[in-house]
């Protein structure tokens, strides 16, 4: 079945994480950094189209500025990402050059894919730039972004431009091997899993949430990424990316890493855009049976099932469900602003006015 799926892919996202191309996060891993763009001209040499997204701005800036220290604040690291973003994007034209190969530079912050006109625009231009034959090199723009609006980690990134992009597969490599039935750093009679069905509670519970050895995520943030990519109906396979050849390996059928199988797509490309691509402006809770309108009828969101109301939000904001217990149930972009829905609330009028139209709105797992 995986061979089958693999067949059939003709669009890839990879991503490659700091702890792959770099030195314990100072300076980049170059003899790494060839063997990959090796690999990566071999998939277009078949015809596959492919992405990149990549870590190591942090590491390069540290190497330049000699700063070697692993505490740092945002401000620092927002400035490490300044200095070194030039000199990974630098190595990568140097090694893709190599190969015959073009690259282009693409930061994106959540800003970007969270705003409806700003996300169509960065699709189109991944888009104009494979058409060209060209590999865009796709990192967070660590030097704008503020804590709030993170991506948290490139995992997160990757699976989101797969979306986006509707490519075919993701590649996560990392500097673990694949995902075990424990962390192995902390039981090393932890089992490899070599394939999952479904990501779901229990294989959570086998990540724990403790961070990389450099990047900001682990193997929880990589789970995330998996759910999230698979529920788009896009494979994913876990690859440890320090071994040579790691993806022409995979690919010619070797068993490593993990692979994680898509499920059926249930909902439409403007549906998953606002389940995973928009950060909630604002909250709305609503009462039992407005949540089982939601849940179990897929009806509307009506003024009458709104309790109480949290943020500043304008029409068509996008805002958090949350039922009476304070778990989250659904997503949606509003009609009305916050202001106008406590109007409303007090007023008592109109009660089955439509706050969150059923086609703007999405359940959350």
């Amino acid at each position: 079945m995986k061979r089958e799926l693999l067949k059939k892919v003709k669009r890839v996202v990879i991503k490659i994480g700091s702890a792959v191309i770099t030195h314990e996060d100072f300076g980049l891993n170059f003899e790494v950094l060839f063997s990959l763009a090796r690999s990566i001209s071999e998939l277009k040499k078949q015809g596959i189209q492919v992405l990149v997204v990549s870590s190591g701005a942090i590491a390069c800036g540290r190497l330049k500025v000699g700063l070697n220290k692993n505490l740092l604040s945002l401000s620092e690291k927002q400035a490490l990402a300044a200095v070194g973003q030039g000199a990974l994007m630098q190595a990568y034209e140097d090694a893709f050059e190599k190969y015959r190969m073009k690259v282009a530079q693409v930061l994106l912050t959540a800003d970007d894919l969270s705003q409806r006109s700003r996300y169509l625009n960065a699709v189109k231009t991944l888009n104009v730039l494979l058409k060209w034959g060209v590999v865009p090199i796709i990192n967070e723009n660590d030097t704008v972004a503020s804590e709030e609006i993170r991506f948290g980690d490139n995992d997160l990134l990757s699976a989101l431009v797969a979306g986006a992009i509707e490519s075919d597969f993701l590649m996560v490599l990392s500097d673990v091997d694949a995902l075990y039935s424990r962390d192995p750093r902390e039981d090393p009679s932890a089992e490899r899993i070599k394939e999952v069905l479904e990501v779901n509670e229990e294989i959570f519970k086998m990540a724990g949430k403790k961070p990389g050895r450099v990047g900001r995520g682990g193997m929880y943030s990589k789970l995330l990424a998996a759910k999230m990519v698979t529920s788009m109906g896009i494979p994913m396979v876990l690859l440890p990316g320090r071994i040579n050849r790691v993806i022409e390996k995979f690919w010619q059928g070797e068993d490593i890493g993990t692979f994680f199988y898509p499920q059926k797509r249930e909902l439409p490309m403007r549906k998953l855009w606002i389940k995973y691509y928009i950060r909630p402006e604002g909250r709305l809770f609503v009462d039992k049976g407005a949540e089982h309108a939601l849940v179990n009828g897929g009806k509307s969101l009506l003024i009458a099932g709104v309790i109480k109301v949290e943020g500043d939000f304008p029409r068509g904001g996008c805002v958090e469900c949350l039922n009476q217990e304070g778990r989250p149930v659904a997503k949606g972009l509003t009609a009305f602003s916050s202001s106008e829905i406590k109007e409303l609330m007090a007023s008592g009028k109109k009660a089955d006015r439509e706050v969150i139209h059923r086609d703007n709105l999405v359940l959350l797992d």
